[in-house]
């Protein structure tokens, strides 16, 4: 089977991708991050509507296509329930607010423990102040960020999950996963921008049978999870400049005719796969 980095593919060209810059990030002085999801982003199915092969399996059971894409949805949101007759185990799946948080929680495990990530505001108070919720569901709209002057922050990393769930070609089932983060300032000006996609079927990676994630949710959740930490690792190199120097002593900045950083290009990383 492939890499789960194959899976990670660039959306587009020009405005997908927009590199933050050492010397941007070196101009923050309190950050807060947050990620939602976006109303009626997930999970999806499209697994029996979009490709016909299923139907000869779907056809003795009298289920059409929308009623299988309904039904499999519905296991992917809530997971499968014990059958013993059927001899199916009860199996979770990843709600709303864990896929969301998941990017959050993941990008800043992989951050290094310097400024401004060792001071990031707390993800409850960012919730607290943006009256969101803080279990199974978060907000699907924007947030109102001016809130967050409260708490001395000048800059907003925002990552949105767009859509999410499963999808087939040519008998071939996988999970995809679509969202975008930001970075920008509460003053005006977007210092940062990404566009993300993993898609199992455009990266080669062994299917997933539906008919057996029916049965076994955990199946679904575990790729999703997979994807997921994926996309970590790539927000978390395009929020840490490889050019950056680090920060300097508490004295303050080098004055005089000490040495200058050089900014890296604006331009992605040679290894970017998104």
């Amino acid at each position: 089977m492939r890499s789960l980095a194959a899976a990670l593919l660039l959306l587009g060209a020009g405005c997908a991708h927009q590199p933050l810059s050492a010397g941007d990030l070196d101009r923050v002085h309190q950050v807060a991050f947050l990620a939602r999801i976006a109303d009626e982003a997930g999970p999806k199915s499209s697994v029996f509507r979009g490709d016909s092969s299923y139907r000869p399996k779907l056809a003795p059971r009298r289920i059409d296509d929308k009623e299988a894409d309904r039904r499999l949805a519905v296991v992917l949101a809530n997971g499968t329930k014990a059958d013993t007759k059927r001899g199916i185990n009860m199996s979770r799946s990843m709600s709303r607010f864990e896929v969301a948080d998941t990017l959050r929680a993941e990008t800043l495990a992989r951050l290094p423990s310097e400024p401004p990530w060792s001071s990031v505001v707390d993800p409850v108070l960012v919730a607290r102040s943006l009256e969101s919720f803080l279990v199974q569901e978060v907000p699907a709209n924007a947030p109102d960020y001016e809130r967050l002057r409260a708490h001395e922050v000048d800059t907003i990393i925002e990552v949105v999950v767009e859509e999410y769930g499963m999808r087939s070609e040519g008998g071939k089932a996988g999970v995809y996963l679509l969202g975008s983060s930001r970075m920008f300032r509460l003053d005006g000006g977007e210092i940062y921008h990404r566009h993300f996609e993993v898609d199992d079927l455009k990266a080669g990676l062994e299917p997933l049978d539906p008919f057996k994630v029916a049965r076994d949710a955990s199946l679904f959740t575990a790729r999703l999870k997979q994807a997921l930490l994926g996309v970590a690792d790539q927000l978390a190199k395009d929020l840490n400049p490889p050019a950056r120097r680090p920060p300097a002593p508490s004295g303050g900045p080098e004055e005089g005719g000490g040495p200058r950083r050089i900014q890296p290009p604006e331009q992605p990383q040679e290894d970017d796969p998104l």
